[in-house]
């Protein structure tokens, strides 16, 4: 089975069962509606992952149906229009709609099952650039040579082969996110969505709306519980929900169904969540801030990912691996590490983990210049790394600039030490500097400051 959802909405029972038939040989799961509103119905009851949409229906025209759901946000699947006659400004007007592409009646089954493979192609194709524009790191196996890898990736995958949700527990940055897209790429969901939410970079207001969806109307907005339907979701900062979506979630645990944000409706659902947490959450459970019941279901297939200083001697293949990545994917000039500038990294205590490591290549290959990294250049960007205060010096502050300027530039640097200090939880972010969420999450955008990243 492919594991993906076909919507195939036609006025001719013919059609139907016919197109049905076909896709269901091919493993595809299908369900189909015989008008406008038994289409919207169905996409009410299940998110599909493509629509074959028939123009010319009674109730309802398909053109008016896609123009219905594109004006609500952009269009969350595919759609291919099918008709037996179709006019240029019909098809220009369903293309600016953001329609895939056209099938003509009487329908050839090669090239129904042509055009449905190239559209799942496509839509994988743009979700990986959309991935690629945002740095995000293609899914590799987690890299170490040490005991320590070896036994967690022998333990991620036997994780990955039962449906048990997992979380996943370390200090930011130590590579929980890898992990978990590890696990998901050696599981049998491999071939369905990984999708992810960091919980600590949106706010309390919208985090049940961004995980359930939401109806209002004819509307209806697929959350990441949806997106993620056949796959994996992974929930970033777990420990930053709020007691009422926790609730929710655990409910979704036990029954595999949810209904929207002002939906009336069961949604049924099948994936697999793994939570990751760079807190203690027993503690957090004593504290009040964490339902044990949630925990404890949670927890059913715990993994602890060491920090960096834990693992030292995997310093030199990580170092290796983001030169080659940061070669290969952002085009940066090759360079490479003295001996003596690997074994100064490899005795480093390395606070922010693998994250920290991931920057400092990339900032030695941006700023550097000449072949080799020697050790007084590591040395020199070690410190700049480093929070003035810890070093005992004053911070440079931009007195050249113009005051506006100085302003911003100062509050882009605090904030962004701010949240590398919260471990990237915009909730933590919030307390620490005394704003209130909805003025911070507008300062950050401001600054140009991307608070969406989960932490690893």
């Amino acid at each position: 089975m492919t594991g993906q959802h076909i919507l195939v909405v036609d006025d001719e029972p013919d059609i139907r069962t016919l197109v049905r038939d076909i896709l269901e040989d091919e493993g595809y799961s299908v369900t189909t509606a015989e008008s406008g509103d038994a289409a919207r119905q169905a996409r009410r009851v299940r998110r599909p992952d493509l629509v074959l949409l028939d123009i010319w229906m009674e109730d309802v025209d398909g053109i008016t149906l896609l123009r219905e759901w594109s004006e609500s946000g952009d269009l969350p699947c595919p759609v291919v229009m099918m008709s037996g006659h179709g006019t240029v400004e019909t098809a220009v007007e369903a293309t600016r709609l953001g329609a895939y592409d056209f099938i003509e009646k009487p329908i050839s089954l090669a090239k129904l099952l042509l055009t449905v493979e190239r559209a799942f192609e496509k839509d994988r194709l743009q979700r990986e650039n959309i991935d690629l524009r945002g740095h995000v790191q293609p899914v590799v196996e987690p890299v170490g040579k040490t005991d320590n890898m070896e036994q967690l990736r022998t333990q991620a995958r036997k994780i990955a082969e039962h449906n048990s949700w997992v979380l996943i527990s370390g200090e930011s940055g130590a590579g929980k996110r890898t992990f978990a897209r590890y696990i998901h790429d050696q599981s049998p969901r491999r071939e369905g969505p990984f999708v992810e939410i960091a919980v600590g970079s949106i706010s309390e207001e919208n985090s049940a709306e961004e995980l359930f969806g939401h109806e209002d109307g004819e509307s209806v907005s697929y959350g990441r519980l949806e997106q993620a339907n056949g796959g994996t979701l992974c929930i970033g900062d777990i420990a930053d929900m709020d007691l009422q979506t926790q609730a929710r979630l655990l409910s979704v645990l036990q029954t595999h169904t949810f209904k929207r944000i002002g939906g009336s409706e069961d949604v049924d659902v099948d994936l697999r969540i793994i939570a990751t947490t760079n807190r203690n959450l027993e503690e957090e459970v004593a504290a009040g801030r964490f339902r044990n019941d949630l925990f404890y279901h949670l927890n059913v297939l715990p993994i602890q990912i060491p920090a960096l200083r834990e693992h030292e001697d995997d310093v030199h293949d990580l170092l290796n691996f983001y030169i080659d990545y940061m070669v290969s994917h952002e085009r940066l000039t090759y360079r490479h590490f003295s001996v003596a500038a690997q074994n100064r990294l490899r005795s480093y205590d390395w606070p922010g983990n693998i994250r920290e490591l991931k920057n400092l290549v990339q900032r030695l290959l941006i700023l550097g210049s000449g072949e080799e990294i020697e050790v007084a250049e590591v040395e020199r960007a070690i410190s700049s790394q480093q929070p003035a205060a810890a070093a005992g010096t004053a911070p440079t502050l931009p007195y050249d600039l113009p005051l506006r300027e100085a302003r911003e530039q100062f509050e882009h640097d605090y904030l962004l030490h701010q949240l590398e200090a919260a471990g990237g939880s915009v909730g933590k972010l919030a307390k620490r500097v005394g704003m209130e969420r909805t003025h911070l999450y507008r300062k950050l955008r401001a600054l140009g400051i991307d608070h969406k990243k989960s932490s690893d």
